[in-house]
């Protein structure tokens, strides 16, 4: 296959992480088919960002599958409980927090495998992180080894293909700041994307919880200006 045909699935949620993984996948030679999920999650707005962000990478085919988790709950993002603010890095750090989602990426993957093996893309991008993260088990290096060997015992394609599948995941050693140094190279707008929890009504990020800590210290460590509209400064 030339590098122009490369096929690739790539997760975007329409956070700041998975718009940069969307610009390194093109910038990469491939065409790009997006995968995004109504989950049950707290808010809509960062499914818009999602749409708007594909729309400025040419992305071959959007698809936004329904998949209620409030069905389960146990998350902060999917059930009605607080999500946690002004947390310290301590904090932070600390264990598992409440707006980890159970399975959340398990799920996600699998879904996008499927439609990988469909596609007869062998490459799936993921904007995981293990640097600055709050603690998430399923965003380890250990998880994703592990998930791809399972797609290539699990699949007719990895079963019976030459070309293995590929799980990428191009930020997981990368901080914060150098995520941001990387898609703002690639022409990511940042301001198209959305990371927080907990926004006000009209898509305001709250400035408060411990993604918008994270996106904040990050354009900071980075020596940029932040493009988030957020409901305080």
């Amino acid at each position: 296959m030339a590098a122009s045909d490369k096929r690739a699935v790539v997760l975007v949620s329409g956070g700041l992480d998975s718009a940069t993984v969307l610009a390194i996948a093109r910038s990469q030679g491939y065409e790009l088919f997006a995968l995004s999920f109504r989950y049950g999650q707290r808010h809509s707005y960062e499914l818009e960002a999602a749409t708007n962000i594909c729309s400025q990478f040419e992305v071959v085919r959007h698809e936004t599958l329904d998949l209620d988790l409030r069905a389960f709950g146990g998350s902060a993002l999917t059930a009605e409980i607080d999500v946690p603010k002004d947390r310290s890095e301590d904090e932070m750090s600390g264990g598992i927090p409440i707006t980890y989602v159970p399975a959340r990426n398990t799920i996600f993957l699998s879904i996008a495998l499927g439609w990988a093996e469909v596609l007869k893309a062998n490459d799936i991008f993921i904007g995981v992180n293990a640097v600055d993260y709050s603690g998430y088990p399923d965003c380890r290096p250990e998880f994703i080894k592990s998930f791809q060997q399972t797609a290539n015992l699990a699949t007719k394609t990895g079963v019976e293909g030459t070309d293995p599948f590929q799980i990428h995941t191009p930020l997981i050693d990368l901080t914060k700041a150098e995520i941001i140094h990387t898609g703002t190279k690639l022409g990511v707008d940042y301001s198209q994307t959305l990371s927080c929890y907990d926004p006000a009504p009209g898509g305001l990020a709250c400035g408060h919880c411990d993604s918008c800590q994270l996106r904040r210290k990050g354009f900071a460590d980075a020596g940029l200006p932040d493009p988030t509209k957020y409901v305080t400064a």
